[in-house]
Parts: C-alpha cells; structure tokens; sequence
C-alpha cells in the first residue's frame, strides 16, 4: 500500500490515514489510489464495523496538488480533456466505492479540509470536526468545478439554493456554520475529535450489523448519485481545457488574484 495513506485496524474499527503532511494532505493520483486500497481492504476484512479516515499532521487535506495538476495539464497538453476526463473518473470511483461500503463511514477533519478533501469527507457517512477546522469547495475560483460528488453530494445535503452559494462563491466557511447547516454531525475540542469517534463507533455496534448496513443502502439509494457524477465529469473535462483553469491554477500557485477572460 502506498505509504501516502496508512491503515490501522483496532479491534472493530479500521482507521484510513491520509500521510503526506508535509504537502498538507494534498491529493494527488498517488495518494487516491492509495486511498482506494485501503477502502478495498477494509470492505474484506472481517468483523470491521466502522471505518474512520482522518490526517497526519496539522490538516486533514487542503484538497488537490493544483501545482501537479497544473504540471499534468502542461505535459498532456491538447490531450488534456481527454486525460483529465480519465482522471475524474478514477477520483469519482474512489469516492464512490467508499461511500457504498456497508461499513459505517466517520471522517474526522481538523486545521482545512477544502475541495476535493471536503468531497471524500462528504462521501463518508458522518462528519466529526475539531473546533477551528475550515471546509470549503472553492474551485470555481480556481476555474473549474467540484467533480468528484462535491455539487451532487453537497445540494444533498443542504439543498440546491445553498450549495450554490457555496459553490458560486468557493468561500471557506467555520463549523458554527457546518454544524448549523448538517454538513458536520459534531464540533469537538482537537483534543476529543478520536473520543467521540470511538464513542460513536461504540454506539453503533450495539445495532445489528446487516441493519445498519441495508439501512445505509436505502438512505443513499434514495438519491441519483450516479448522473450527477456523470454530469461532473462532463463538465469538467470541459473546464479543464479553458484558459480561465490555467489562469486559475497559475494565480494560485503565485499566489496573486487570478484575471478570468470566461475563455
């Protein structure tokens, strides 16, 4: 397994350990396919229960490594679209094949938990938050989309009208407003954020394993996940090819404002 992303097994819970706190988390292709190992071994082994993926370090993931995405989109060049199409489309699996586990999901998010980082949070079933954590989605400041479950997964959760400001907008957001709005389930001191994890995850097992899993099932199956990634896949191999991504992807590893043409 990549040593990007850990693995932990006590007892009935399976920790996912995202390990690259020197880049903040960043997500790159390696460590999602890392990412997906781990949901693969935890989906076989026996008697797992709950599944908690948490961050090394001081944050849980700041998102993309936009400085390699940005390097991906100079090598591939006109063949961008096409690569990018194919790169969206391994990221949504992932997601996607950790949010259909029949295991109870628990994402633990401290210090930023931003873009594709907020997506795999969302595609877990419960979120537990340190006190100061910031989330946000903010891709269209970047020049693209969340396409990884971030606008389907999100208007789920908190309706269309205010996932739109949130996504419009790309802002960052505090956990009074999270807890507020159901995006987190709780706001713990840094200190307890494990606790309650394991508090949960406790409570949990009191209920028969093949219930709580046929009742994740009907509860995500009450949505239509699977169009809305197409639709974000589609988009975004056409962001991808845009001078606004470029633009976008360049300001921010210059860290100046970006000047969108809407090309």
């Amino acid at each position: 397994m990549s040593e990007l992303v850990l693995t932990k097994q006590r007892d009935t819970i399976f920790e996912i350990i995202l390990n690259r706190p020197d880049k903040r988390n960043a997500m790159n292709a390696e460590l999602v396919e890392g990412l997906d190992t781990a949901v693969r071994t935890a989906n076989r082994t026996p008697g797992i229960r709950t599944v908690i993926i948490r961050g090394e370090g001081k944050v849980f993931s700041a998102g993309i490594d936009v400085s390699n995405l940005l390097g991906l989109a100079q090598k591939y060049g006109p063949h961008w679209q096409q690569r990018m199409r194919s790169i969206t489309d391994d990221f949504q699996a992932v997601h996607t094949r950790l949010e259909r586990l029949e295991i109870p999901t628990i994402a633990l998010l401290h210090g930023y938990c931003l873009g594709l980082a907020m997506e795999l949070a969302l595609a877990c079933d419960i979120r537990i938050a340190a006190e100061g954590t910031q989330m946000g989605l903010p891709e269209t400041r970047l020049g693209i989309i969340p396409d990884v479950g971030g606008t389907t997964r999100l208007t789920r959760l908190v309706g269309p009208a205010r996932a739109k400001e949130l996504i419009f907008t790309g802002r960052h957001f505090d956990m009074a407003y999270a807890e507020r709005w159901g995006i987190v389930n709780y706001v713990v001191p840094a200190d307890q954020l494990m606790s309650k994890a394991e508090e949960l995850a406790a409570e949990i097992n009191q209920a028969a394993p093949l219930a709580v899993g046929m009742a994740k099932r009907v509860i995500d199956g009450l949505s239509d996940i699977d169009r809305g990634l197409m639709l974000e896949g589609w988009a975004q191999s056409q962001l991808m090819s845009s001078e606004d991504f470029l633009e976008g992807a360049q300001s921010f590893m210059m860290k100046r404002p970006p000047q969108f043409k809407g090309k």
